[in-house]
């Protein structure tokens, strides 16, 4: 079915309901809001783009999507993606890009693609994730320590080079205010996981850079004014010179957000005990990166990190969702000023913790018990990921994985469990 859930769950919708999914919008915002602006930075994009897409997307995945309790937005599976197409095209080049991703994830939804996850192997999956929390927190060190870098290179072998190059450049301020954001939010999560502790521990750490004068960066110095509203929707260049030119990219990020998106959809299930319409799930995200394409915005997917805490905050129903991206709407046109303030060093911190929790360390045990054939997919997509290009990770990891599962005489669901990402 591509039905989107919000229809069938209004149907017995009640004032109980709508508080729970409130609260739950409300909490999910908080730990949206900084994640976004650090995604969108980290991606070499403006940190507005990012709230854009949190808005943008965020309410239409809810809207049309196909689980009960999925949020979307900008996620850190496409940092190095988004980095490497606004390199190479232009930022330009990535609306266009997401655009097109839009319109293969409708098609893709169309003709009901959405159970074909289960074809791409589990080793693949954990491979690039990996390899992507890799990239990420390399790209953090330079503002986790101040490190004084004019333009650090995008390449992984020449960007360790110069991060260790610039190491007598170290801002003990900076990384004070980096050591304490990464202590508060890991230890606000521990002793209350359901406070809004990621917003809290960033904008504790980004006071002190106010109140002490500080000489760290904050988004104002760096990159100016936060717009105040959403910016006019407007068209891409749809040339085709740049569709050709653009496709490569387009089917990266529609690939990327639908697995991603059905991943999140599979761990809310399990949850939940529920279970998600894929197909419907695959036609928001098509709808999604169109809409956030055209405000401007970057490629946007289930986030399964804000989607279990939505869960875990009492979101019941895609309300939760909405009320999420209309939260960020209100604190933009209340608060941007405020946004302004937030110190570089926090927002690398946060990252850094984002990409230790997209690796999940808790599984590498599993992964060197797993079979050798599997452990190599792994290491191999992760190697390529972080050495050659996460298109073409993906494209060998996932045929060298098909390529091997006739041999193993299995069904495809055999090796597959739902990651706790």
């Amino acid at each position: 079915m591509r039905q989107p859930k919000i229809l069938t769950t209004l149907k017995t919708y009640d004032m109980a309901q709508f508080t729970a999914d409130l609260i739950a919008g409300i909490s999910v915002a908080m730990v949206a809001l900084p994640l976004s602006l650090a995604i969108a930075i980290a991606s070499g994009a403006d940190p507005a783009q990012g709230l854009i897409t949190a808005i943008v997307a965020g309410f239409v995945i809810s809207a049309l999507g196909g689980s009960r309790v999925q949020i979307g937005g900008p996620t850190g599976a496409f940092i190095v993606v988004v980095f490497g197409v606004i390199a190479e095209h232009g930022y330009d080049g990535l609306v266009m890009a997401t655009f097109m991703a839009g319109f293969i994830l409708l098609i893709a939804g169309h003709f009901r693609a959405g159970r074909l996850i289960s074809f791409v192997p589990e080793a693949v999956v954990n491979g690039f994730t990996i390899g992507i929390a890799v990239i990420i927190a390399t790209s953090q060190i330079k503002d986790f320590f101040g490190l004084s870098i004019q333009n650090l290179p995008a390449e992984f072998l020449e960007k360790v080079p110069a991060l260790w190059a610039a190491r007598d450049t170290l801002n003990l301020p900076a990384t004070g205010i980096s050591l304490l954001a990464a202590v508060l939010i890991v230890t606000l999560r521990r002793i209350a996981p359901r406070f809004p502790g990621l917003i809290i521990a960033v904008g504790v750490a980004s006071a002190l850079v106010a109140l002490m004068g500080l000489g760290v960066d904050t988004i104002h110095s760096r990159f100016g004014d936060l717009p105040s509203t959403l910016p006019a929707p407007q068209l891409p260049d749809l040339s085709v010179s740049r569709f050709v030119e653009l496709f490569p990219s387009a089917v990266t990020i529609a690939f990327l957000a639908g697995v991603e998106s059905l991943l999140s959809a599979m761990v809310a299930d399990r949850m939940i005990g529920g279970q998600h319409r894929p197909n419907a799930e695959l036609t928001a995200q098509g709808a999604a990166n169109i809409a956030s394409a055209l405000f401007g915005g970057l490629p946007a997917t289930g986030a399964i990190a804000r989607t279990a805490t939505n869960i875990k905050a009492g979101g019941k129903t895609p309300v939760a969702g909405i009320i999420h991206a209309l939260t960020i709407l209100l604190i933009m046109l209340v608060a941007a000023p405020a946004a302004g303030y937030l110190a570089m060093p926090a927002l690398a911190a946060l990252l850094m913790i984002t990409a230790w929790n997209m690796s999940e360390p808790h599984k590498w045990g599993e992964y060197a018990r797993a079979r050798p054939s599997d452990r190599a997919l792994l290491v191999l997509t992760m190697l390529l990921t972080v050495f050659i290009d996460l298109t073409v990770a993906i494209g060998v990891g996932v045929a060298i994985g098909l390529a091997l599962r006739p041999s193993r005489r299995e069904s495809v669901q055999t090796d597959w469990t739902t990651p706790d990402r």
